[in-house]
């Protein structure tokens, strides 16, 4: 059997957590500094209870205005503290849920900031394996937020993403820059499937690169969103994989 994650960012405002959440097997929610608040933690993590989803935290930058997308340059230790504390708000409103926090995965620039830069990575999975040493990390397949939580000793799940575009190093294509979503559902699929099956994904430059893919990113805000989400976990099916959080 083959097993795949399905994750979806949420809690961040979108208007379609509640369609998409029965077709995902991961959830990850904002904490309240790039978006969110304590209710709408509360009310995503009820959700994913409803649908037996794994509850995971979404930590970002403090900076709703900027959505966590502008880059910001943190001390380690305001890194850290960043971090723990997004964490730990999550983590306590789980255990008052009666639910475990299952996995983290950090949001926007931080996110990208992390996956090219070690010292960032080696911070946020310290972080993390202090808040919870259990905890599973997501980040970019090949990154260093995937080799710095290995390091640590976490476990880790490698993230591809269904509809952005690839660079040759591996990295994803800024949203400023063309062609940096893919807006067609067939083109979407069948990345994903070469993806899952072949193991790499084709660049917008048209190389070929591996890639590992453990967990798949759907983005809640797209024009079609929910009725991709339905596809993709349809398609999945019939490709007899099984859908479950890592």
């Amino acid at each position: 059997m083959t097993y795949i994650d399905l994750n979806c960012d949420m809690g961040e405002g979108m208007d379609t957590d509640a369609a998409i959440m029965p077709f995902i097997s991961s959830t990850n929610i904002a904490c309240g500094y790039h978006a969110g608040n304590q209710d709408t933690i509360i009310r995503t993590i009820t959700l994913a209870l409803l649908y037996k989803v794994a509850v995971g935290a979404h930590p970002g930058f403090a900076d709703k205005e900027n959505f966590g997308r502008k880059e910001h340059h943190l001390t380690d230790s305001e890194l850290y503290d960043l971090i723990t504390t997004q964490l730990y708000a999550v983590q306590s409103i789980c255990h008052s849920l009666g639910t475990p926090m299952r996995h983290v995965k950090p949001h926007g620039a931080l996110y990208n900031m992390a996956a090219k830069t070690p010292a960032m990575a080696h911070v946020i999975a310290q972080a993390i394996k202090d808040t919870d040493p259990e905890l599973c990390l997501f980040g970019l397949s090949n990154s260093w937020l995937i080799k710095a939580g290995a390091e640590a000793g976490l476990k880790t799940a490698s993230e591809v993403f269904a509809d952005r575009t690839y660079q040759e190093d591996g990295s994803l294509t800024p949203r400023s820059e063309p062609n940096a979503l893919i807006e067609s559902e067939e083109q979407a699929l069948q990345q994903v499937l070469q993806m899952i099956t072949q193991q790499h994904v084709t660049t917008v430059n048209g190389q070929t690169i591996p890639l590992t893919t453990e967990t798949i990113c759907l983005h809640g805000d797209g024009a079609h969103a929910t009725e991709f989400a339905r596809t993709l976990h349809t398609t999945l099916t019939q490709q007899s994989l099984i859908i479950q959080h890592p």
